[in-house]
């Protein structure tokens, strides 16, 4: 019987809150099981990118990384953020360790290609991507990994990655070892059918009703890449996927009856 691993990936909204942040991390060192953290970015590089002038662009909430927005995504990502996740959680008695996908060669991306945009220093990746052995090696020593959206391509360039996608590729990697569970925390209470109205949560998604919502136009964008990535999760023998409320975290632990299941 495989061992159980929880794989769980937080966003910009809870980053950017210290207190929510806290109680989070409280919830997650609790985890029992063996666990790992992915985290997004939050609002402060684009704080940071406005203060030292430099233009951010945006195409379809995709943000264009050019060479000075690379730096910058990177000290905040792989510096200021991760390292302030990795000290809460070790004064709450939990082993982290914070990387980039460069270290130790964890996670190597290529650049991102497309026919009409340049999207700079953006990396894509795959199963294949992840040195599972390693990572498998590190939980093994009881350490606890947190990863942020930084990657790299093994030719001495970083790339901005998206957090969502690193958390499912993570996930599908580690999952002919582990009973992997990955569990998408963002603001909401789940998948909303009516995104006015936090009580329209919809249990279970499969491949077929993400077709039928997202033709139906009520799938906000924020939203879409963590379902494309759970899909893709689920599909690569992940055993469960949700997206669950951040402040949900414990309940579903114990209970696992919050949030949206992907489904086949």
């Amino acid at each position: 019987m495989k061992e159980k691993l929880y794989i769980i990936k937080i966003g910009g909204n809870l980053i950017d809150d210290e207190a929510l942040l806290n109680e989070f991390l409280e919830q997650f060192s609790e985890i029992t099981e063996k666990k790992i953290l992915v985290h997004g970015g939050g609002k402060l590089a684009t704080t940071l990118a406005d203060k030292l002038g430099v233009e951010q662009k945006m195409i379809n909430g995709r943000r264009i990384t050019d060479k000075e927005t690379l730096d910058i995504v990177a000290m905040v990502y792989a510096g200021r953020i991760n390292k302030n996740i990795v000290a809460k959680l070790q004064q709450k008695k939990c082993k982290a360790i914070g990387f980039s996908g460069a270290d130790a060669n964890l996670i190597k991306a290529k650049k991102r290609e497309h026919a009409e945009i340049d999207f700079g220093f953006v990396g894509d990746i795959e199963k294949k991507s992840v040195n599972k052995k390693l990572i498998s090696k590190l939980i093994k020593l009881k350490l606890v990994p947190v990863f942020s959206a930084i990657t790299h391509d093994k030719k001495g360039n970083l790339f901005n990655t998206n957090a969502d996608t690193i958390a499912s590729v993570i996930a599908q990697a580690l999952s002919a070892k582990y009973e992997v569970e990955l569990l998408y925390c963002f603001d909401k209470e789940g998948v909303l059918e009516d995104v006015e109205n936090p009580k329209s949560v919809i249990k279970n998604i499969s491949e077929e009703e993400f077709s039928v919502l997202k033709e139906a136009g009520k799938l906000h964008k924020g939203i879409l890449p963590k379902l494309e990535n759970a899909l893709g999760a689920v599909k690569n023998k992940v055993s469960k996927v949700f997206l669950i409320k951040e402040t949900e975290l414990k309940n579903h632990i114990q209970n696992h009856h919050a949030g949206t299941e992907i489904c086949l």
